[in-house]
């Protein structure tokens, strides 16, 4: 793991999640796992997806992900996601994720950064062209 300094949130974006993990999301040792992560990865890089095919997408690839601190129980974990590329039916997007925590003397830490595309797909689930944008 990396970037064990302490950051700041991007201040010229905004979340495009931000979720609070529970216990129930914990491994035996106290962190949070990191398949739920991932699902939250993969939820939040498919919002700007979805917006941008106008419709209905799947995720193909996850293209790299890289978990650089662990995710604790109570952290206020935030996703930035960004469209970097646009195919004929594709879309890739990175997601960056932060967690604050300790409220007395908060720390922000960014905890994982992740890319992943998606395909437009159709009503049959077949793949579908992206249009162009307006």
């Amino acid at each position: 793991m990396t970037d064990a300094h302490p950051t700041v949130l991007p201040a010229d974006k905004h979340p495009t999640l931000r979720v609070v993990p529970m216990p129930a999301d914990s491994n035996s040792s106290g962190d949070i796992f990191g398949g739920w992560v991932m699902s939250q990865v993969d939820i939040a890089g498919s919002i700007p997806a979805i917006r941008r095919a106008r419709g209905r997408v799947a995720t193909v690839a996850v293209n790299s992900f890289i978990f650089k601190q662990p995710v604790m129980v109570g952290d206020v974990v935030s996703f930035y996601a960004d469209i970097v590329k646009v195919g004929r039916t594709s879309i890739t997007v990175s997601v960056e994720v932060y967690a604050q925590r300790n409220p007395e003397k908060e720390e922000i830490v960014k905890v994982t950064e992740a890319t992943l595309t998606y395909v437009a797909v159709d009503k049959e689930r077949r793949p579908r062209v992206v249009a162009a944008q307006q």
